[in-house]
C-alpha cells in the first residue's frame, strides 16, 4: 500500500525523515481544569505502528490524555515527546505538523459540503486561483485506495450515517499526513455492525503503519482491537500491559479499584397487589407510533426493546408531552392526563430522562444546581424570585444522595464526566420524586462502574414503589432489570414478554419479525 505525500503536511513529514508511525512518550504529565485535577504525573509510551488503548471510568482522565497528545490541551506539567523530540503544542494545528491528529467523539464536519471537499478541507488543490476538481478527485481516489474503504466522493456529508461520517474524519486525517490518530470513543453511538466495520478499519490502518491511540469504555472492543492497554483511575496511571494479558474482569478491577462482583443488582419482586400507576391505551402519533397500549405497576420496571427507529423513544416523548399524540389516552393513578410539555408531565408526576443528555436534558454551560432545579423552580422560589440559598441546599442534598462527583453544585455541568452528567440528569428528575420515571438510554456514554451505580438506582426506585419505564438499546440491561419487556417494531408493540418468556432470543425474534435474529452490543 503506497504512502501519499500529496498534501503539504505529508510532504513535511517525509522531509523530516519520520518513521511510518509516530512514537509518543508522555513523562509525568499533569493537567488541571479549575479545581479539578484531571491528570497526576502520568507517564505512558505509545509504540509506533500499534493500537494503544486508554481505558478508565468517566472522569479517569483518558480523554484528557488523548487530547494532550493531539494538542487540544496543553499539559500543566511534564513532557510530551514525539519521535524523540520534546514538543509543546499550542493547538491541534501544531500537533498536525508532526503527523498527530484526533478524531473526536463530536465530529467536526461541514454537513452541506461533499465527502471529498471535507476530506481535503484547508488544503484544496487549485488551478489559476480556482478549485481544481479533477486534482481533488484524483487525490480523493488515492486516499480511498490507501484507506481500503469506499465512500461516494460527491455525497453530502450531512446525508451520511454517523459511521460513514467517522470514515470521512479518518480520510481527512490521512489526507493531512497523520501518522498517529487519537480516536476518542469512536463507537459510542454506533450499532454493532457499524462498530465491527470501524474496528476492521482501525486494524487496517495499524497494519499500514499508522499509530492509533484508542480511547474507549467498551472493554470487549478494546481487548479485540488493541495491542497495548493503559488503565487510568482518578487521573493516575494504574497499569500498562499487552492486551493479550488482560481480561475484562481484570481491567474493571483496575479501573474501579475493586472487583465488580456482578454487573446487575438483584431485581426486587413486584408486590402481588401493586396497583397500576400508568396506563396507556391506543396511543398513536403520526408515523412514529401506532395503537400502543401497556400499563406499569407500582414497583415494576417495564422494559422497552427493539431496533433503532422502532418507536421506543417516541412512546416516551408522547407520554411526557414532548410529542403530541393524535389518538389514545394516558392515565396516571386512574386519572386521565394530557401533558403538553415535559415540564407539565413533571408537575403531574411523570419524569422523563431523555435519550440525549447533551441536546435534550442538560444545559452544559449552567451549574449543577441550575440544571437540577430547572423543572422545579416554583419549589425554590419566593414571590417569583429564585432563592439561590434554597436552590443550593435542595440540589446539594439530591446530588449527594446520587453521588454526583464535583467540587460543588456551582460547578458547570459541562465540566463533569459523562457518568456524573447522567447522575445530574437523574437528580433533575428525582429532586421531587415522581410517580413514574421514564428512563430512555439511561446508561448511554457512561463507563462500567457508573452503569452499575445507575442500575442500583433504578432497582432502588422500584423497590421503593416507583413505576419505571426503561428504554435501552443494550438488550442485556433490559433483560436484567425489567420485570416485563415490550418489544417494538415499526411503531407498534409486537410482543410483551413476562417471566420465563423473557430471553434474548425471544426479544430479537420479535424485534426482527422472523426466526432469525442476531445479538447486539
Amino acid at each position: 500500500m503506497r504512502t501519499l505525500t500529496t498534501s503539504p503536511r505529508a510532504r513535511h513529514a517525509a522531509e523530516e525523515g519520520a518513521p511510518s508511525g509516530a512514537a509518543v512518550a508522555l513523562e509525568n504529565v499533569g493537567k488541571t481544569f479549575g479545581a479539578v485535577r484531571a491528570l497526576h504525573q502520568v507517564s505512558v509510551r505509545v509504540e509506533p505502528g500499534t493500537i494503544h488503548a486508554l481505558v478508565g471510568e468517566n472522569g479517569a482522565g483518558k480523554s484528557t490524555l488523548g487530547k494532550i497528545i493531539a494538542g487540544v490541551h496543553a499539559p500543566d506539567a511534564g513532557q510530551v515527546i514525539v519521535d524523540g523530540r520534546r514538543r509543546r503544542y499550542g493547538s491541534p494545528h501544531d500537533a498536525l505538523r508532526d503527523g498527530v491528529t484526533i478524531v473526536a467523539q463530536e465530529l467536526a464536519l461541514m454537513p452541506r459540503r461533499s465527502v471529498a471537499e471535507n476530506v481535503v478541507l484547508g488544503d484544496f488543490p487549485s488551478r489559476l486561483g480556482c478549485l481544481d476538481r479533477h486534482a481533488l478527485r484524483r487525490r480523493y481516489d488515492a486516499l480511498v485506495e490507501q484507506a481500503g474503504f469506499v465512500l461516494p466522493a460527491d455525497a453530502l456529508v450531512g446525508d451520511l450515517r454517523l459511521a460513514d461520517q467517522q470514515k470521512v474524519e479518518i480520510l481527512r486525517a490521512l489526507a493531512r499526513g497523520a501518522r498517529l490518530i487519537v480516536m476518542d470513543e469512536p463507537t459510542a453511538a454506533l450499532a454493532q455492525e457499524e462498530t465491527e466495520q470501524l474496528l476492521a478499519i482501525v486494524r487496517a490502518l495499524r497494519d499500514q503503519g499508522t499509530t492509533i491511540v484508542y480511547v474507549s469504555h467498551f472493554l470487549t472492543e478494546v481487548l479485540a482491537v488493541a495491542d497495548t492497554v493503559t488503565v487510568l483511575r482518578d487521573g493516575r496511571l494504574i497499569a500498562t500491559a499487552p492486551a493479550r494479558e488482560e481480561t475484562e474482569a481484570g481491567l474493571i478491577a483496575k479501573m474501579i479499584g475493586r472487583s465488580l462482583d456482578a454487573a446487575f443488582p438483584p431485581r426486587p419482586a413486584v408486590p402481588d397487589k401493586a396497583p397500576a400507576v400508568l396506563r396507556v391505551r391506543g396511543l398513536s402519533a403520526g408515523n412514529a407510533i401506532h395503537d400502543v397500549s401497556f400499563e406499569v405497576r407500582a414497583g415494576e420496571v417495564l422494559g422497552f426493546a427493539g431496533l433503532v427507529g422502532s418507536g421506543r423513544s417516541e412512546v416516551a416523548l408522547a407520554i411526557s408531552g414532548a410529542l403530541r399524540p393524535e389518538a389514545g389516552s394516558v392515565e396516571l393513578d386512574g386519572r386521565p392526563i394530557a401533558p403538553r410539555s415535559p415540564g407539565g408531565a413533571t408537575r403531574l408526576g411523570i419524569a422523563l430522562l431523555p435519550e440525549s443528555r447533551k441536546t435534550q436534558g442538560l444545559i452544559l454551560g449552567r451549574s449543577i444546581a441550575e440544571n437540577v432545579a430547572l423543572p422545579h423552580l416554583r419549589h425554590v422560589s419566593r414571590f417569583g424570585v429564585v432563592s439561590r440559598r434554597r436552590e443550593r441546599r435542595v440540589t446539594s442534598e439530591v446530588a449527594t444522595r446520587l453521588d454526583v462527583r464535583a467540587p460543588s453544585v456551582a460547578t458547570p455541568v459541562g465540566a463533569l464526566s459523562g457518568g456524573n452528567q447522567q447522575k445530574v440528569l437523574f437528580a433533575k428528575a428525582l429532586l421531587r420524586p415522581p410517580r413514574v420515571l421514564i428512563a430512555d438510554e439511561p446508561t448511554r456514554g457512561v463507563d462500567i462502574a457508573a452503569k452499575r451505580a445507575i442500575y442500583d438506582l433504578i432497582v432502588g426506585l422500584a423497590r421503593d414503589g416507583m413505576a419505571v419505564v426503561l428504554i435501552s438499546s443494550e438488550l442485556e440491561e433490559v433483560l436484567a432489570l425489567a420485570h416485563r419487556v415490550c418489544v417494538m417494531r415499526a411503531g407498534r408493540i409486537v410482543s410483551t414478554l413476562d417471566g420465563g418468556d423473557v430471553s434474548e432470543q425471544a426479544v430479537m425474534v420479535a424485534a426482527f419479525g422472523s426466526d432469525e435474529a442476531g445479538g447486539g452490543r
